[in-house]
């Protein structure tokens, strides 16, 4: 499984990627939009995790424009804001399968991004 992660925290993001890393899980993480646009062109990834709330681009407008570059590219969001309902209802018609709250527990990511997975092989 390859995963990028894409949060403005750098901290976050990086941590995040070290443990998924001790996990055999194989994470890249960026802090932009942009950055993740240009990963996602040059790489192959199964899911991409990301921050709905980044300056410049949110999560939301970034998994559209990864769709284009890699349309079985899946995703997961995370976001310090809000209620998963308000994400649930403010998502829904894009696609958004799966939702964490920050501070990420890296258990629940894992379990979620075999979920993604799973789910892909059924489709």
């Amino acid at each position: 499984m390859k995963v990028l992660l894409v949060d403005d925290e750098k901290e976050l993001v990086s941590t995040l990627a070290e443990r998924l890393s001790l996990r055999d899980i194989e994470a890249d993480w960026v802090t932009t939009g942009e950055a993740a646009i240009k990963s996602v062109e040059s790489k192959t990834y199964d899911i991409a995790v990301l921050d709905i709330k980044m300056p410049k681009i949110s999560g939301i407008e970034l998994k559209k424009k990864l769709e284009g570059i890699n349309p079985v590219l899946k995703y997961i969001f995370m976001t310090g804001h809000g209620s998963e309902d308000d994400f649930i209802t403010a998502s829904s018609e894009l696609g958004a399968e799966y939702y964490l709250v920050k501070p990420v527990n890296i258990d629940d990511l894992i379990r979620k991004m075999k979920e993604v997975l799973i789910k892909r092989e059924k489709v």
